[in-house]
């Protein structure tokens, strides 16, 4: 049983990652065994991990197929007020509970994804690793959970925020004074640094999608 179980979690995460990764994008069809011979993982647990996407209107259906769902804008703005609203808390108790180990891999964190300047993929790669240890150093496992389930929403979006002009430097100077504040142990002050630095990645997107600024080639 261990084992099947083990098997059905694969098959959701591979699934979820390509998703995440632009594999499968908003509107793409996702066929049982297409995903069974990409993955090596046979129809059951594939079905399983399809029928649990669909759960969490990751997959919606489009006749008798599964497709990956898309996010208008109604639901992309309710994503992002909850977005900044739980991150924001999370920063606030990383200040008050992050160990001197957390705080340091932050720092090092941001220093490191300097050099993914000009590499939006890689650098949004590393923008989830960076805001995952904040959720992690609020020490609060139902904070985290929530969390985690609407960072799967946003693999919906079919662009990051960061592949335009400018805002990777700009997304790193905040994530650099976000690690302070929590360095300090100010927790308002990491709070509302989290919570704009959500808000400044919508409005880059809102002006993405209106085709107001430019992207990364």
């Amino acid at each position: 049983m261990a084992d099947i179980k083990a098997t059905q979690k694969d098959a959701y995460t591979l699934i979820l990652e390509a998703i995440d990764s632009g594999v499968y994008r908003p509107g793409d069809r996702l066929v049982e065994s297409e995903l069974a011979d990409r993955f090596g993982v046979s129809r059951t647990p594939i079905r399983e991990a399809l029928q649990r996407l669909e759960t969490q209107s990751l997959l919606t259906r489009d006749g008798r197929s599964l497709i990956v769902a898309s996010l208008d804008h109604n639901q992309l703005s309710e994503l992002y007020v909850v977005r900044a609203e739980l991150e924001g808390l999370a920063a606030r108790l990383a200040a008050r509970h992050a160990t001197q180990e957390e705080v340091r891999v932050l720092r090092d964190m941001v220093e490191e994804d300097r050099a993914l300047m000009d590499q939006p993929k890689a650098l949004s790669r590393a923008n989830r690793r960076f805001h995952k240890q904040i959720h992690l150093a609020s020490h609060n496992r139902y904070l985290v959970q929530q969390l985690d389930l609407v960072h799967r929403s946003m693999a919906l979006m079919a662009t990051t925020s960061l592949a335009a002009e400018g805002r990777g430097q700009d997304a790193l100077a905040e994530h650099d004074a976000i690690v302070a504040a929590i360095a300090g142990r100010e927790e308002d002050t990491a709070y509302h640094a989290l919570r704009d630095h959500i808000s400044k990645a919508f409005i880059t997107r809102l002006k993405l999608d209106s085709g107001s600024i430019k992207g990364i080639e």
